[in-house]
């Protein structure tokens, strides 16, 4: 038994011994330059590894969760005033499309540059879209090139938000009049802001401005602010994303002025439309109606104003700004990285 044992044990050993030989050979017969290009290879992988690993991914305040503590720096009557000189949404200097392509190199670094093209046109080619739009349209910050462009959106554009807010009409409007009782002829309250116009007066209440909840409002408005977690295209995430009230006293006309970007549709849902109320966009007049969404690009040339008597009380809508239908998924959230507030 003994024997048999150191028979097979012999054997085991000649071949492992032959094994390890071949294995030896093998790595003898490689090529030098195809064992340099593995090296290559491996170490810029693991370079690669640890330079991703050691980045943090940047956060985003998401307009579906609710900001809690104390209301977020900047807020004055609880609407945003940017405070850094490098903010990209109020940037107009040549310094700004070197910044934005940093920011798109940055996101394509992290994510991936598929589906970048038209950004990347966009971005490299943005003083010339700006500079040479025709005076109807001529977005002031950031032009997406090769979208369709008309003044007004039909309600298909956008089907499932519009149809949601318009359901949510009595809850808007019921949230709407409970703040406007807040209003005195001395005082405006807290939270709303006045806007410059020639006359009248336009005060507008933010829920989410430039991106960023403003906490104490949406406190105000809660099933409001929470309706906003429920629209499916709901611009909440970068600078170009507000939705508030915006309330015109009679006799008031705002300045014909250019949104800041084509990416987006503003919605207008009406809440109170009394007679003699008028939006106007690359010339085209529409009239609001109660419980009902109007769509238009604001980068188009326009303008508001309301003509009724004092006895007739305010225009007010509720605004909201979409993302344009034709702006694909990929895009939306290289635009969410590329313009997040303080970004």
């Amino acid at each position: 038994m003994s024997l048999e044992w150191l028979v097979a044990w012999s054997w085991s050993l000649d071949g492992l011994r032959d094994c390890i030989a071949t294995g030896i050979q093998s790595v003898r017969d490689w090529d030098t330059a195809a064992v340099a290009t593995v090296a290559c290879l491996l170490v810029l992988f693991v370079w690669y590894c640890y330079h991703v690993g050691r980045e943090q991914p940047r956060p985003y305040a998401s307009v579906n969760s609710l900001m809690q503590g104390a209301d977020a720096n900047g807020l004055q009557n609880g609407y945003v005033y940017c405070q850094s000189p490098e903010c990209v949404r109020c940037t107009h200097n040549e310094g700004l499309n070197q910044k934005l392509y940093h920011n798109l190199q940055e996101y394509a670094k992290r994510y991936s540059w598929s589906g970048m093209g038209r950004i990347h046109k966009g971005i490299r080619e943005q003083g010339r879209y700006l500079n040479s739009r025709p005076s109807i349209q001529k977005p002031e910050v950031f032009f997406l090139p090769d979208l369709p462009t008309t003044p007004y959106f039909s309600r298909d554009a956008q089907r499932h938000d519009v149809e949601l807010l318009e359901r949510s009409f009595p809850t808007i409007l019921g949230e709407f009049e409970a703040l406007y009782k807040g209003f005195s002829n001395c005082s405006l309250p807290q939270g709303w802001k006045m806007n410059s116009t020639p006359s009248g007066e336009w005060v507008t209440f933010y829920l989410v401005n430039q991106g960023v909840c403003v906490p104490r409002n949406c406190r105000k408005c809660p099933r409001t602010y929470r309706l906003l977690g429920s629209l499916r295209t709901c611009i909440g995430n970068n600078v170009f994303g507000n939705a508030c009230i915006s309330v015109l006293s009679p006799g008031t006309v705002i300045t014909e002025h250019y949104g800041p970007t084509n990416i987006r549709i503003r919605c207008h849902l009406g809440l109170k439309t009394p007679s003699g109320c008028e939006l106007v966009v690359g010339g085209e007049p529409q009239c609001w109606a109660e419980g009902r969404c109007l769509l238009f690009d604001d980068s188009f040339l326009h303008t508001a104003f309301h003509e009724g008597a004092a006895e007739d009380g305010p225009r007010v809508v509720f605004m909201v700004d979409l993302w344009h239908p034709n702006v694909a998924a990929a895009e939306r959230q290289a635009l969410d990285f590329i313009f997040a507030p303080g970004r």
